[in-house]
């Protein structure tokens, strides 16, 4: 019952312990030191005796530990009149387990440790003193709770110590012995506290300003557009602002008296449809044109013709037909150069320009 008593006033008392900020792992050397009771194995018929531990321990990670502790006890027998008494001392090397949690500055852990343990035995035999002296195999078995402060641990702990020892004279037939351990303890970290590493801070956000700003997709930052809302594919100046925009399909010509198109015009209307698709909200009129040989009606339906020729271009290349005005033809009536020079001869290079086809746009 006794023993039962102090194991719970030793955990009851690390109830106390308020949580604190967690703890970084720290790796540095530490000692570790501890105070309290042996409850002796019964088969020693030994009174109870305090004891007293010192170690060396070192953190392996932010969970594990290693530990080097030297152990000392000196229970007296319960029958005072054979005046015999034990020593023990030992050293062990324990492995800890900490079960840590972020936020809290106390943590559970438990110890496992192998090593070596001396019994002294000294009495008196026929009146003359007598010592028998064994070293054993040892090991540890233990659980705690230790709260950190900076650089020191308050630690309270209960486990048991396996000796075997098996030729004692208190009890010879025994092959073993296991003594209860209860004890409260401190540890001290030894050295400057490791310096923690500082994240750099985040770069700052880029400082966005009109310039790199586009609202309306023309292709003019904010800043420089005098017209913001323009509407998707609109053909715009430096500004932003519309402007007009003109489809020269000069030198999409005809030979005279023909409405097929020439291979040296098949580049020019490859342009004219790449213009029409970039700028998808444009409407054109297809008008055809001829020069001034010939009868009006004639010359109206060879127009026609041609600008049908230009117009089927269009369509086959993937310009839609609602975007097209006509075809148109027009004749002779639209001449854009001389079809006679001043003294009323023939001008052929003026007549080769009248027979033209052109994209008019009404937009």
């Amino acid at each position: 019952m006794k023993k039962k008593i102090l194991c719970l006033a030793l955990f009851g008392a690390m109830g106390l312990v308020h949580t604190a900020m967690a703890q970084d792992y720290d790796d540095r050397w530490y000692l570790a030191g501890s105070f309290g009771y042996n409850f002796q194995d019964n088969s020693r018929l030994n009174y109870n005796a305090p004891f007293g531990t010192l170690g060396v321990g070192k953190p392996l990670s932010p969970n594990w530990a290693l530990e080097l502790n030297f152990n000392a006890q000196d229970p007296r027998e319960r029958s005072p009149d054979s005046g015999m008494h034990w020593q023990q001392y030992g050293v062990s090397l324990d492995a800890l387990y900490h079960f840590r949690k972020e936020g809290r500055n106390w943590n559970p852990y438990l110890r496992a440790g192998l090593g070596w343990q001396h019994n002294r035995e000294g009495f008196f035999f026929a009146g003359l003193p007598v010592k028998h002296s064994s070293d054993n195999v040892a090991a540890v078995f233990g659980a705690g709770l230790e709260a950190q402060y900076g650089r020191y641990g308050i630690r309270t702990e209960v486990g048991a110590r396996l000796d075997d020892f098996g030729n004692s004279v208190n009890a010879p037939s025994t092959g073993h012995f296991v003594d209860l351990l209860a004890s409260v303890g401190v540890t001290v970290a030894l050295g400057p506290e490791p310096v923690k590493a500082v994240e750099p801070a985040p770069a700052p956000a880029p400082v966005v300003t009109c310039a790199d700003k586009d609202s309306d997709g023309d292709g003019v930052n904010d800043c420089n557009d005098k017209c913001p809302n323009t509407p998707p594919g609109t053909a715009v100046g430096p500004d932003g602002c519309p402007v007009p925009v003109t489809i020269d399909l000069r030198g999409v010509n005809f030979d005279f008296d023909k409405s097929k198109l020439r291979p040296d015009s098949i580049s020019i209307l490859n342009e004219a449809v790449a213009v029409l698709k970039k700028y998808p909200q444009l409407r054109v009129e297809v008008a055809g044109h001829t020069d001034s040989i010939g009868s009006d009606a004639y010359n109206m339906k060879l127009s026609e013709r041609r600008a049908k020729v230009v117009y089927d271009f269009l369509v086959k290349n993937g310009v839609d037909t609602g975007r097209l005005v006509g075809p148109h033809g027009y004749g002779k009536t639209r001449p854009i150069a001389p079809n006679t020079n001043p003294d009323g001869s023939d001008n052929p290079k003026g007549r080769a320009e009248n027979r033209r086809t052109e994209l008019n746009v009404q937009n």
